[in-house]
């Protein structure tokens, strides 16, 4: 079986408001289960993807902060 997790993960959040993700970001994080770490990657993915090399920048230096 092959499931494309990117494409599960745009498919159940395509009709979401932002209010909606974060509760759903917020509640994996403090589930602090295996599980979750594919789909938040996938969001990680698409924030970087969108995000321009200022943003990104910022983004690198609040991973470091939190290592």
């Amino acid at each position: 079986m092959n499931v494309d997790i990117r494409k599960s993960i745009k498919d159940n959040f395509k009709d979401s408001d932002t209010s909606e993700i974060k509760v759903s970001i917020e509640s994996s994080i403090q589930d602090n289960q295996e599980i979750t770490l594919p789909g938040l990657g996938v969001f990680f993915e698409i924030m970087w993807k969108n995000s321009d090399s200022d943003l990104q920048e910022v983004i690198l230096k609040n991973i470091q902060k939190g290592l």
